[in-house]
């Protein structure tokens, strides 16, 4: 059983960052695929970031050159570097663990971006 916990989110004004973390209860060097979610009110939750274990990442189109997903493995620590937020990345951002046969969720952080 992993437990994921996210922290770093907040009210921001627009053209500010934020950097999220995702804090997993055990190793994180078993787990396959770190992604960062994001669910706005009203819509559907999509992946915004995503990390491998070999380090190779994917980013959502709009957040590309805004965004930055790393991992510390030291620390069972994923983290996103967040820039030039925009009032369209309001939304409640998710850390999400997945593993080959299991997959687990954290509680969500909020991230408000006011124009």
């Amino acid at each position: 059983q992993v437990q994921l916990v996210e922290s770093g989110g907040g009210l921001v004004q627009a053209g500010g960052s934020l950097r999220l973390s995702c804090a997993a209860s055990g190793s994180i060097l078993s787990i396959s695929f770190m992604n960062w979610y994001r669910q706005a009110s009203g819509k559907q939750r999509e992946l915004v970031a995503q990390i491998t274990n070999s380090g190779s990442t994917y980013y959502l189109d709009s957040v590309k050159g805004r965004f930055t997903i790393s991992r510390d493995n030291a620390k069972n620590t994923v983290y996103l570097q967040m820039n030039n937020l925009k009032s369209e990345d309001t939304a409640v951002y998710i850390c999400n663990a997945v593993f080959t046969i299991s997959n687990y969720w954290g509680q969500g952080t909020q991230v408000t971006v006011s124009s």
